[in-house]
């Protein structure tokens, strides 16, 4: 089953093979989260939401509305990039509960805090990566994250984002150089 293509696994799974929905998911799994985690930066909400957008897959392929032949990854990841957007704007109309000193009550009791028994030296890594894409304009990060941890083509970017391709290309080019200046500013190495 490994050797398949996505498309002929959705047609298996159509058929009531489940395994094949299994190997889409173990396929795609790393993309998708990853793309996730890097714009909601909660990896219990990450999950959530990565659950949510393969329940909306399953959903549309039984339901026979699947129609994006061929582009799989990119339609799953335009699915989990709508939920992404959905929650924020959910959040937006939700009040935070805020202790004296002005600080999430949330980060305060440490719920929303990971693991901290997580490999150190990967995980600052990782951590000043997040760091600077988070310093980066909105437009620029998603790309960067659509790019590098979706690997999605520029085309695929750009319609996912609803911008024209140019657009993305030169978003990407200005956040990578800003990047490059903030490590440079701050003679950060990773």
């Amino acid at each position: 089953m490994y050797k398949l293509c996505d498309e002929q696994l959705i047609t298996l799974f159509k058929k009531g093979h489940t395994s094949a929905l299994e190997e889409l998911v173990h396929r795609h799994k790393d993309k998708v989260f990853t793309s996730i985690l890097l714009l909601v930066k909660d990896s219990f909400l990450a999950e959530d939401i990565f659950q949510d957008t393969f329940i909306k897959i399953i959903d549309t392929i039984r339901a026979e509305r699947y129609t994006e032949k061929g582009k799989f990854l990119p339609w799953a990841m335009r699915i989990a990039h709508n939920l992404c957007v959905d929650h924020f704007r959910k959040i937006k109309r939700t009040p935070m509960i805020k202790t004296g000193d002005d600080k999430d009550i949330f980060d305060v009791l440490g719920f929303s805090d990971s693991c901290v028994e997580d490999k150190i030296i990967t995980r600052q890594s990782h951590d000043r990566v997040r760091i600077m894409l988070d310093m980066l304009p909105e437009e620029q990060r998603e790309v960067i994250i659509l790019r590098h941890y979706a690997e999605l083509s520029f085309k695929e970017i750009a319609d996912l984002t609803q911008v024209s391709i140019n657009t993305a290309l030169g978003r990407m080019r200005y956040g990578l150089i800003n990047l490059r200046k903030m490590m440079t500013e701050k003679q950060i190495c990773l």
